[in-house]
């Protein structure tokens, strides 16, 4: 690969993991399994973006709001279609009643098929999760531009988050 292919390439990685947060965020099913190669493996038995969806839908409809926020993302490339990548990531989830932050790390196989940049697999790595004092959902709504602190408009603003707990026929965790 020349030095430009390699900058676009690494642009286009990062431009993946960035939409798989968005994805997860916004609990758009579609999206997110769409950045995994077809016949990604799921755990020891399954394979498929079925499967991988059937997943998500079950460990993301055990936590309410998700915001991840994707820092440092080292790429090492394998070939011209095969790279791994190092991603940092802070995490805060709503674990019922509690806020968690957390501190990741992912560790990505990727490979381009048909021209695109997919996750091959990803390695959620954990250095920390800690229960905050602080209940940011818990506040009354800030409409802003009228109040710059309260609570806002996402994730509700999302359609697919909505719709995706429309599909489990319940309200978020």
């Amino acid at each position: 690969m020349t030095a430009i292919e390699r900058a676009v390439a690494r642009d286009e990685l990062h431009q993946l993991v960035c939409r798989y947060a968005l994805a997860i965020d916004s609990r758009d099913l579609d999206l997110l399994v769409s950045l995994f190669v077809p016949d990604v493996r799921v755990g020891r038995d399954a394979h498929g973006r079925d499967a991988l969806r059937a997943f998500f839908a079950d460990s993301l409809g055990a936590i309410g709001v998700s915001i991840l926020f994707v820092g440092n993302h080292v790429v090492d490339f394998d070939g011209p279609d095969a790279a791994r990548g190092s991603v940092y990531c802070r995490g805060q989830i709503q674990d019922g009643a509690r806020w968690i932050e957390q501190a990741i790390q992912y560790r990505d196989h990727y490979a381009r098929r048909d021209g695109v940049w997919l996750f091959v697999r990803r390695d959620h790595l954990l250095w920390y999760g800690v229960e905050t004092a602080e209940r940011p959902l818990a506040q009354p709504p800030a409409n802003w531009p009228a109040r710059h602190d309260g609570r806002g408009t996402l994730p509700e603003a999302w359609p697919s988050w909505g719709a995706f707990w429309k599909e489990r026929g319940r309200e978020p965790a």
